[in-house]
């Protein structure tokens, strides 16, 4: 019942109580974020739904203009310390995950939900096997499992793992569960960034200063 019925039912309530309040914040940013750069305050980008259906998820723009959708090895986003490609309010907006809010207009429109696995890039195709298969049987969420144990630094099959067991223990009680750990995971600003990502950074950091090196002793 919870699973066909009622989680949609609670999705479009919760979203259309919520989209007053969260359409105020995005009036207050735009400014911030368009006259950063001049750039579109929006970002949409291509993220695979249930059943594999691949659809537009929104968010605020949080990187500059044109910037390289650079992934770890495993597919997941890259979320450096020092990720050069990121704004000044872009870093605000991440931190308070402000920049996910837009996704509510996603789960209005039914391509996700508030609880579920995070949207996964078009990449998943790529070496599809049973594991990744499991998050199809459900809407990705705005938060969701992974996110409430783990939030970013979660990566490769473990995340797919946690997944699947959320899909596999789909419940009200779960939802719940994840809501709450999640706020408590966002307001502790606790595993913000992925470790791989971090440790790139700073190779990256080592790299230009050994070419540095170089050219001095050139």
């Amino acid at each position: 019942m919870y699973k066909r019925f009622l989680k949609r039912f609670f999705d479009i309530l919760i979203s259309l109580l919520v989209l007053p309040f969260c359409a105020l914040v995005w009036l207050i940013l735009a400014p911030f974020i368009y006259f950063e750069d001049r750039g579109t305050v929006f970002y949409t980008a291509d993220r695979v739904g249930k059943n594999g259906k691949v659809y537009k998820m929104y968010k605020l723009r949080s990187m500059k203009m044109n910037a390289e959708d650079i992934r770890n090895p495993d597919g997941s986003t890259f979320n450096g310390k020092n990720d050069p490609r990121v704004t000044k309010v872009g870093k605000i907006i991440r931190k308070t995950s402000l920049d996910e809010t837009t996704q509510l207009l996603n789960v209005i429109k039914g391509d996700m939900s508030w609880i579920g696995p995070r949207p996964a890039t078009p990449k998943i195709f790529e070496n599809l096997d049973d594991l990744k298969k499991a998050r199809f049987a459900v809407r990705p969420g705005i938060t969701g499992y992974a996110q409430m144990k783990y939030r970013n630094s979660a990566q490769g099959t473990l995340r797919y793992e946690a997944d699947k067991y959320y899909v596999d223990n789909l419940s009200f009680v779960l939802d719940m569960k994840i809501i709450f750990g999640t706020i408590k995971k966002v307001l502790g600003r606790s595993d913000i960034y992925n470790e791989v990502s971090v440790q790139q950074t700073e190779t990256q950091k080592e790299e230009i200063k050994e070419e540095i090196k170089e050219e001095i002793h050139k």
